[in-house]
């Protein structure tokens, strides 16, 4: 289900994604509690690159509590580098570990009385993933043979979107409110400078028009199509929460309603 770019004066509705969970043990990561009340679906960590038994517990009870939507964030066995150093790893080792990622947060959505709506690979698993046919498929197939239900989040025009359109499931192009875009509509590398945008006008200024216009400014200042049906939001980035609060309030203004794929404005 390719998402069409917006045209006239109505844009398509946008859903305000935030990856979540993603404390463990006696560390404490991102802003949760803050962020929640602001968005409509959070992708929550599966205890490898982060998260653990109680927080994903924790995570899902406050978005039930919030009435967001909530998906499998699931990334590379690679705690010390958070999931954001690409490894080595096979198709059949990728779609082993969506599967089981997938599987542990639904046990625990279930017991909580939430079904699942999306998956949304992190980090170095989702750049991977986009660039490489085989790991995409990978991917594709765990979700399909888990839950061919579930919504899967794809960079725009990547592997992973092709891979998941092939296996049947919907896909819904995901954008990034406060990452820099190269050229080809590739993410900028995060070890290099100015990969990550801090300034929050800009960022308001940039997702305004990437909702309304379809497009983003890349690294060598030429506008790319970015057409996106949900946006994501890093809880990590310092002033996560005010970040949030402001585009969901400037998106509103605009006259773009915010609420998950599939499901009505709430």
């Amino acid at each position: 289900m390719p998402h069409r770019p917006p045209t006239g004066p109505n844009p398509p509705p946008l859903d305000l994604n935030c990856d979540m969970g993603e404390s463990f043990g006696a560390y404490v990561l991102g802003s949760d509690e803050e962020v929640m009340p602001h968005i409509t679906s959070a992708s929550v960590a599966c205890g490898y690159h982060g998260g653990d038994p109680a927080v994903m517990r924790r995570t899902v009870r406050l978005a039930r509590q919030h009435g967001v939507a909530v998906g499998a964030h699931p990334g590379l066995q690679d705690r010390a580098g958070f999931g954001r150093r690409e490894m080595q790893v096979t198709a059949q080792e990728v779609e082993d570990l969506v599967l089981y990622q997938v599987g542990a947060l639904e046990a625990i959505a279930r017991s909580e009385g939430i079904r699942l709506a999306h998956v949304k690979p992190h980090g170095a698993l989702y750049n991977m993933a986009a660039r490489e046919r085989p790991l995409a498929e990978a991917i594709a197939r765990a979700v399909r043979a888990f839950d061919p239900s579930l919504i899967l989040f794809v960079l725009p025009h990547s592997e992973m979107q092709r891979a998941g359109e092939a296996a049947g499931l919907t896909v819904v192009p995901e954008g990034f409110a406060d990452r820099s875009y190269e050229p080809d509509g590739s993410l900028t590398p995060r070890a290099r400078r100015g990969s990550v945008i801090h300034d929050i006008q800009e960022i308001v200024r940039r997702v305004v028009r990437m909702a309304r216009d379809g497009t983003v400014t890349a690294t060598d200042g030429s506008d790319i199509p970015l057409s996106a049906a949900t946006l994501c939001v890093h809880g990590d980035t310092p002033g996560a929460a005010s970040l949030v609060r402001e585009l969901r309030s400037a998106l509103e203004r605009s006259g773009v309603i915010v609420a998950p794929p599939g499901r009505p404005a709430r």
